[in-house]
């Protein structure tokens, strides 16, 4: 019985977790769980997995879930980032899985990765802010990190067997978003902007999503993940969101991983690991008979900076990757409230990078500090309008 950690239990991926966990009973069991503020959700969830440990974000959150739980099935309940941290330590735990949005889940999950567990990583702030950090400590403790991310866990499997050394190209798939055929890209509104055709998602990624950001991120967690250089990894869209990513090796060969639009498969694979689980009941097969064509074509940079400043900020290394993450949350939120248009997103992300003085980001606290700065630049920009 594989004991799973959950940071970020009560968002979409952590909820994906918990059902991957109850539907194998036999080998997974929930023994931790690390939340935000979202004290129903989590109460549920407690009383259905019955966890030995978990941790809220404030002390009136840790008041009001214990008020929801009778006194037999109440947990050990922390709070802060001290309780995450201890989640990600349970003893119990041989796998953890990150998936606490934003900054905050950065020192719980470089804890789990010291720990020398399994750690999969669904959120992108660990290896976007600290690739260099967790890939570092990872090597040191001896922890196997696993995206889950579909892209990646795509490519992780793709190179399951292979040398490293035999690898020429990873290809990241994309759906295309929905502005991938939109000819006039100044007008848009932000109803089109949430409106993706594959993937049902939040707010914030959804529109990640449609400016190619998300996958400039996923370039940036590739090259850590992978220890593949940035002019090595290309990027495919993919109307049909079917082949997840690509390896590409030395003799010509290309290793795809193929699947259903459904965030349990690499939360299962992930997980399971080195095993694998079997797909729930309510999952559907890939129908590759229905689905009868795949079709590929390259991105525009032009159409979409986003891309390029990604790609910018792997190449002046250091703290850039951190300062573009955070001018970009910025951004996008910025654009949710109508106070930026949707062209004006990556015009403001690349004025906090040029105005950036780019440090080595060797430890956590100079990467936090950017992270900082960037956000305090980016709303003293929106300020000047």
């Amino acid at each position: 019985m594989k004991g799973v950690a959950i940071l970020g239990s009560t968002g979409s991926v952590g909820a994906s977790a918990l059902e991957v966990v109850e539907g194998a009973p036999d080998r997974l069991r929930a023994v931790a769980l690390a939340a935000g503020r979202n004290v129903e959700r989590l109460a549920a969830q407690v009383l259905r997995h019955r966890p030995v440990l978990c941790s809220v974000e404030r002390e009136e959150d840790r008041a009001a879930l214990l008020a929801r739980l009778p006194a037999e099935a109440r947990p050990e309940v922390l709070v802060g980032e001290a309780g995450a941290v201890a989640v990600a330590s349970h003893p119990e735990a041989s796998a953890v899985l990150c998936a606490m949005v934003g900054a905050v889940g950065l020192r719980p999950t470089l804890r789990a990765i010291e720990r020398g567990v399994h750690v999969a990583i669904a959120n992108k702030e660990p290896l976007v802010l600290a690739g260099r950090l967790c890939t570092e400590r990872a090597r040191q403790s001896g922890a196997t990190v696993l995206p889950v991310d579909s892209e990646h866990n795509a490519i992780f499997q793709s190179l399951r067997g292979h040398r490293s050394a035999d690898v020429h190209r990873i290809w990241l798939t994309r759906s295309g978003g929905p502005f991938r055929t939109v000819a006039d890209l100044d007008s848009v509104t932000l109803e089109q902007a949430l409106h993706h055709p594959t993937w049902a998602m939040g707010k914030k990624i959804t529109v990640d999503s449609s400016t190619l950001m998300n996958k400039g991120l996923e370039v940036i967690e590739a090259r850590w993940l992978f220890d593949v250089p940035a002019e090595r990894i290309q990027i495919l869209i993919h109307p049909e969101s079917v082949v997840h990513s690509m390896v590409e090796y030395i003799d010509g060969s290309v290793v795809a991983q193929l699947g259903p639009t459904d965030m349990r498969v690499p939360i299962s694979y992930a997980l399971g690991f080195p095993e694998r689980l079997a797909r729930p009941a309510s999952m559907a097969r890939l129908d590759l008979l229905r689905i009868a064509r795949l079709n590929f074509e390259s991105p525009s940079f032009e159409r979409f900076p986003c891309l390029g400043l990604a790609y910018r900020a792997l190449e002046l290394g250091g703290t850039a990757p951190a300062v573009l993450n955070a001018a970009n949350e910025v951004a996008v939120a910025a654009f949710l409230d109508a106070r930026i248009r949707y062209r004006q997103i990556p015009a403001l992300i690349a004025r906090v990078l040029e105005a950036h003085p780019v440090q080595p980001g060797e430890d956590l606290e100079q990467l936090l500090e950017a992270d900082r700065w960037a956000r305090e630049r980016a709303t003293s920009e929106l300020g000047r309008g």
